[in-house]
């Protein structure tokens, strides 16, 4: 009766590990599930407020490494509804303080106009706005540093360190 039961659980892990690749091969950014957080605009506005702060040179930027998409996603499944709230807000917010400085939204600004306005936001004594300025870079930064183009090709992320030397010399005494 044993040999029945564990011959069966042998036969279902085996299945289980057979169909697992072929299961999870498929997964890929818009399979996993949009994050309709907000509107386009919104989304837009982030894409280019992670590209002030990461932007694209001689290696991509925040925004062509979708971290954008990496800030919506944890804010949707890691933080709470205040965390949702405060980052549209500060998107609001951004926007805002963009046509009082320089009369033309956030997105429309050139590079110094962007950094010269997250620096200020981020030295805010309003402390919504500072904790906004704050979040939006810890995730972008977050973001950058875990996506596979700066671990394979920054970091030089090595799934398993270490090799194995097989054929070598043991010296004992």
């Amino acid at each position: 009766m044993k040999r029945r039961n564990a011959l069966k659980s042998l036969l279902v892990t085996a299945g289980t590990i057979a169909a697992l690749p072929s299961w999870a091969a498929g997964w890929t950014p818009e399979t996993v599930g949009q994050t309709s957080y907000g509107s386009l605009a919104e989304e837009e506005m982030l894409a280019e407020l992670v590209e002030t702060f990461i932007p694209e040179t001689t290696t991509p930027g925040a925004k062509s490494l979708k971290v954008h998409q990496f800030i919506l996603r944890m804010l949707n499944d890691c933080y709470d509804l205040s965390a949702q709230d405060l980052l549209k807000a500060g998107l609001a917010k951004t926007d805002e303080l963009a046509r009082q400085a320089y009369t033309k939204p956030f997105v429309s600004c050139d590079t110094l106009q962007r950094t010269d306005l997250l620096r200020q936001m981020g030295a805010s004594v309003e402390p919504a706005t500072q904790q906004f300025a704050n979040l939006v870079k810890g995730l972008t930064i977050r973001g950058y540093t875990n996506s596979e183009y700066y671990l394979v090709n920054v970091q030089k992320y090595v799934m398993a360190p270490g090799f194995y030397h097989g054929c070598v010399n043991v010296i004992t005494n």
